[in-house]
Formats: structure tokens, C-alpha cells, sequence
């Protein structure tokens, strides 16, 4: 039995299914973690979400921002993008089975005896363990009620980017969303800075990634995130690993084995192949 974490696939199948076959990935017996962003930018999201729905229990994942952009696009709220590659999905005779499964998949998962934390973009150093959890939790709330479409139309905008417990209603759950979702940068003070999407040794003072700011869950947890490929994987402190590593963009889809924090990648396939 082994613990698997994967950065975001992206649409990725063939680099997905190579890369578990290096590690002989049993679905009866191991658990794979998934950092989200499972579709969009690659080649074939439809089979990647086909083959993760039918693995079941033995996959543990939560919902990126590409994620939630598909649900916003099959609820006819946002603009299905040529460069996101989603068309042989939106039209599959199983779209309106795999979305209905998609968005009741989890945005934050917590691991307690593993000690593991994962969130697509991370954790704001704004939110103890315990927020993290409420915040998330109200997210997938309404992600799995009929109201879904309400939520995903108001979930577009960068404000309010400052967490106070008083947040409520649409902009309470934007915020959530962005913290888990879309957060890279932040203020001295935890602030979200959701414009800057440089290296870290480019982006403008005060702003620090999210996980260089003093944190506020206990510090024999783990945090996993994927969502900042121009990070490749690198530069984060102990015990904050960062798993995007660009496969759709030419670069490489990597996984942990969280026993023996062993690594393994597998290299972009060329598209034309």
C-alpha cells in the first residue's frame, strides 16, 4: 500500500497513465492524491476525468481553477476557450455525468493521520486549519446543490482579497475560492495579491509567495499544492512541496510517494505522436 501525490494533469492522459504504470499503481490497494487542474491546456481532459471517476475510492482530489472554469463553461456562465481544448469533452454523451460527479469533488482535502493538507493553489497564511476547513466545506457546499450555477457565476473577480471572519454571502466564497484556487502571491500581512503570476525572484516588492509568510496550521502537517508551474516544483520550505510541474506546457507531470518521499516524473509526450 503507497500514497500517491500528482501535480495538475491537465488533460494529460497518456503522461497520467505512463507515469502511474512506473510506479505499478494499484487502485485496490494504494491512494492517489491529485492536485486538481485535472482538465484543460492538454490533449485529451475527457479520458482523464473518465479514468479518475471510474478509480473511485482509491483517488483522493480537489478542484482547481481549471476545474471550476469547465463547470462555469457547461453552465453556459463563461466562454469555452480554443486554447483549453475542451470541445470532444463538452460533447461526449457522458458531459452531464461527469460534471454532475465533477463539481461534488472536494476543494480542500485533510489528511489527519497522514498529517497532509492539499488545496490546489495552497493554504493563505490568513487561516488556521480549522478555517480552511469551514471556508472549504461552504464551497463545496453549494457546488453540489442545485444553486451551483449562482455560485459560479459570482465567483469570477479578485476581490475581496483580505480575510476577515465577517466575509459573507458570494464574497466569502470568492474569497475561498481564490485562496484555494488561484492564490500565488501575498501581502506582508497575508493579503492576497491575485495579479502577479512571476517567479519568485521577479515579483515586486512586498509581495512573498504564499508559503515564504509564517503559517498558521501546526507544523507536523504537510501542505501539497500544484497550480504554479513556473515554480518547477522548487523553492518551497520543508514540508511544502509543490507538484506542478508543466507537463501540459512541455515540461513534466511528477509524482511523490509520500512513504519515502521518492520522486518520479514522466516527460511531456510530443503532440503529434
Amino acid at each position: 500500500m503507497a500514497t500517491y501525490l500528482i501535480g495538475d494533469i491537465h488533460g494529460c492522459y497518456r503522461e497520467f497513465r505512463a507515469l502511474l504504470e512506473q510506479v505499478d499503481f494499484n487502485p485496490n490497494e494504494d491512494t492517489l492524491w491529485l492536485t486538481g487542474d485535472l482538465v484543460a491546456r492538454g490533449p485529451d481532459s475527457l479520458a482523464v476525468l473518465r479514468y479518475i471517476k471510474q478509480l473511485g475510492s482509491a483517488v483522493k482530489l480537489v478542484l482547481g481553477n481549471h476545474d471550476l472554469h469547465l463547470l462555469a463553461v457547461y453552465a453556459k456562465i463563461s466562454r469555452n476557450k480554443p486554447k483549453d481544448l475542451l470541445d470532444e469533452l463538452l460533447a461526449a454523451p457522458d458531459v452531464d455525468e461527469l460534471i454532475n460527479w465533477l463539481r461534488k469533488q472536494p476543494i480542500l482535502q485533510i489528511d489527519n493521520k497522514l498529517k497532509l493538507v492539499m488545496a490546489h493553489a495552497g493554504l493563505t497564511p490568513q487561516w488556521d486549519l480549522e478555517t480552511a476547513q469551514v471556508c472549504a466545506r461552504e464551497v463545496e457546499a453549494i457546488l453540489r446543490s442545485d444553486s451551483y450555477p449562482l455560485y459560479l457565476n459570482a465567483m469570477y473577480g479578485d476581490m475581496p482579497n483580505n480575510w476577515t471572519p465577517e466575509l459573507s454571502g458570494l464574497a466569502r466564497l470568492r474569497y475561498s475560492t481564490n485562496a484555494l484556487t488561484r492564490m500565488r502571491y501575498c501581502f506582508p500581512n497575508g493579503q492576497l495579491d491575485m495579479i502577479c503570476k512571476s517567479k519568485p525572484e521577479s515579483a515586486p516588492a512586498p509581495l512573498k509567495p504564499w508559503f515564504e509568510l509564517p503559517r498558521n496550521i501546526p507544523e507536523d502537517y504537510s501542505i501539497i499544492f500544484g497550480h504554479w508551474a513556473a515554480l518547477e516544483g522548487q523553492g518551497t520550505p520543508a514540508g511544502i512541496y509543490a507538484l506542478d510541474t508543466g507537463c501540459c506546457w512541455g515540461g513534466k507531470l511528477t509524482l511523490l510517494r509520500w512513504e519515502d518521499k521518492h520522486y518520479f516524473s514522466q516527460d511531456a509526450f510530443r503532440q503529434t505522436q
